[in-house]
């Protein structure tokens, strides 16, 4: 599974039961319902949405990227991807893709990351990590829960020499994936506040966030 696979959703988002805008550098978190079918639109292109997902009645059962990325054969999440847990269960699986092709491998933007990668005085600049804590800590956890992410609209390649390089993106406005609940999931979210990295532009912008109840097509 080494192309996109660009799969468009049938779903009509004037029948979404939950529909809001994410704007650029916020934190989300929401339950998604067995069955339920969420999507991201990446509304002005190349927008990273920093995503983490948990069992929702057991948050230390929670998104692996080792065993998503060992159960698929592949490094790129697209249309057919299961997201799988650490305990090798699916969480969600990938139903709709106009993007197609996620990182997994990236991770999350930090302050350590901030002041390694661009200056000693980026580190204070506002970073996924803290808005994944923010987000969790409004739902009674801590730090230690902070898990792998996923990098939705990310490109993110991996050179023959195995490093990894962040690159201008690859989707564009109003791109989305889309994905059905198969547990009840919790849904983390850091719509990327980065300012340093070419992946957008150097200009974060606002995600869309749909759910339709399950049973709908």
């Amino acid at each position: 599974m080494s192309e996109r696979t660009l799969i468009k959703s049938k779903l009509d988002a004037a029948t979404a039961i939950h529909d809001e805008v994410l704007p650029a550098g916020e934190g989300w978190i929401h339950a998604v319902k067995k069955g339920e079918t969420f999507r991201i639109v990446d509304l002005d292109g190349n927008q990273a949405a920093d995503t983490l997902i948990y069992n929702l009645h057991d948050f230390s059962e929670r998104y692996s990227a080792l065993d998503t990325i060992n159960s698929q054969g592949n490094i790129y999440l697209t249309t057919g991807s299961s997201l799988v847990s650490n305990l090798g269960n699916e969480l969600m699986r990938i139903t709709a893709d106009t993007c197609g092709r996620h990182d997994t491998l990236g991770g999350a933007c930090a302050a350590e990351s901030n002041q390694v990668r661009y200056a000693i005085e980026k580190r204070y600049m506002h970073n996924c990590r803290a808005s994944f804590m923010a987000a969790l800590m409004s739902w009674g956890h801590e730090k230690r829960d902070i898990t792998s992410n996923i990098n939705f609209f990310m490109n993110v390649p991996v050179t023959p020499e195995g490093k990894l390089t962040f690159e201008d993106g690859i989707s564009e406005a109003g791109k989305y994936v889309e994905m059905v609940a198969t547990m009840d999931v919790a849904v983390v979210i850091s719509n990327c506040p980065q300012l340093n990295n070419p992946c957008n532009a150097y200009n974060p912008t606002p995600v869309r966030l749909l759910i339709w109840g399950a049973h709908v097509s």
